[in-house]
């Protein structure tokens, strides 16, 4: 049932009414991996030709619960959904990569209703969600739903850990960056790395002690873009430490830019040698490719994931809240090419086609 429900969603059919047409597909119940595509070896006669579950099956699916209840028959190991998303990205490699670079990120899912943990949230300016995502390239390993009334790094720690966990036990040597703007750059997220061997590199929010170190630099910017009419930027680098946050220094990255009218100062910490990634190198060719996988320098995520707001008074962590958010993840389709090769073309919303070729 669960791969009935991912499949549909990746071929474009989000509700649950649909269903009641597509579980006659043959097409669909072969990609769900059923035995009788046919559905003539149904037992109960109205169920004959129709070798998929119904709406009402799979709406009791999306609202099981992850404990045992003899009311609820339908349920689901969430600790194993958990794991589905890294297990699948593991299974598209056919070696280990040396590196592995980890973006996390949150994004707003905007809510139009009175939803179970609504929040108005003022750097969006509306009522939302602000659920946490880790994306390894184009790959989706961790979209977690979360009130918008908190810390857009909290619960981050804990996902990190089985993450990590997870890839090491099948690649114990390869070597881990997480990447992440400053809304992550928290202390109990760099101590862990620092103590797990798992490199970081984090934006930093600006600070007058900050801009005060990078004085001369700013100067030279200023100097630069005077002299050329154009925005010119100085790298320089230093190791900072908070008064109290922090419990060491660390080596900190500034970027000083001179635009049109203002000044543009940015800064990373990291956990990375200036021998492996200098200054300027680190800055422009690793933190900002944050815009080209996952997550935009602006905060965008840029793969097509959604995370569906659940109705009043529904569980926020139930199984209805987890399956779309594989939908169109790069890891499932090459996970789905190895059997199976479909396309499909959504000609109107009344009238959909699929075809499919199996090898």
């Amino acid at each position: 049932m669960l791969g009935q429900r991912i499949y549909a969603l990746a071929l474009g059919y989000e509700d649950l009414n649909d269903h009641e047409q597509l579980r006659e597909d043959p097409l669909l119940a072969v990609l769900a991996g059923e035995s009788d595509p046919t559905g003539q070896d149904r037992k109960r006669q109205r169920d004959k030709g129709k070798p998929l579950a119904g709406k009402s099956t799979l709406n009791r699916l999306e609202h099981g619960i992850a404990t045992p209840d003899r009311y609820k028959k339908v349920n689901y190991d969430a600790e194993a959904i958990d794991r589905l998303l890294v297990d699948l990205w593991l299974e598209a490699h056919t070696q280990a990569p040396e590196e592995v670079i980890l973006d996390l990120d949150t994004t707003d899912v905007a809510l139009h209703g009175h939803q179970e943990g609504r929040f108005f949230h003022g750097y969006y300016n509306h009522y939302c969600y602000l659920p946490l995502y880790i994306f390894c390239g184009e790959h989706l390993l961790c979209a977690r739903l979360r009130p918008s009334n908190r810390d857009a790094s909290a619960g981050s720690l804990k996902e990190i850990q089985a993450i990590v966990a997870q890839m090491r036990a099948v690649w114990p040597e390869v070597r881990i960056i997480l990447r992440a703007d400053s809304g992550f750059c928290r202390e109990e997220l760099m101590s862990w790395c620092e103590s797990h061997a798992v490199d970081y590199v984090f934006g930093l929010a600006r600070n007058e002690r900050l801009r005060a170190q990078i004085e001369s630099e700013m100067q030279a910017a200023a100097g630069l873009y005077a002299a050329t009419g154009k925005p010119a930027r100085v790298f320089t680098e230093f190791f900072y430490q908070t008064h109290k946050s922090w419990s060491r220094s660390r080596r900190v990255v500034a970027k000083a830019e001179q635009i049109e009218g203002k000044e543009n100062p940015r800064f990373v910490v990291t956990s990375l040698s200036p021998h492996g990634w200098a200054a300027a190198a680190l800055y422009e060719q690793l933190y900002c490719a944050r815009g080209d996988m996952g997550v935009s320098r602006q905060g965008h995520i840029n793969q097509s994931v959604k995370v569906r707001p659940r109705p009043r008074g529904s569980r926020p962590c139930s199984l209805g809240g987890v399956v779309e958010q594989k939908r169109d993840d790069g890891a499932l389709r090459q996970h789905t090419q190895k059997g199976v090769c479909a396309t499909h073309q959504v000609a109107t919303n009344s009238e959909r086609r699929c075809s499919l070729v199996t090898r």
